[in-house]
């Protein structure tokens, strides 16, 4: 039970010198990571459309 408590007690200690970002940097990135997920998807859409064209193209079912 003492190990568990002195495990506690130093994750306690460790958490007060996390620096945490502001909130402003949070939203400013999570809005960067949003955008280049959405640039991704649709790039990734746009591929399967095309390459679905071709297949289609050349009597292949897809």
């Amino acid at each position: 039970m003492e190990k568990i408590l002195t495990y506690f007690k130093g994750v306690k200690a460790e958490w007060g010198k996390i620096s945490w970002p502001e909130r402003k940097q949070v939203i400013a990135q999570t809005i960067v990571v949003l955008a280049i997920v959405i640039v991704f998807t649709i790039y990734t859409y746009g591929l399967d459309v095309i390459f679905k064209g071709i297949l289609q193209s050349l009597h292949i079912t897809v």
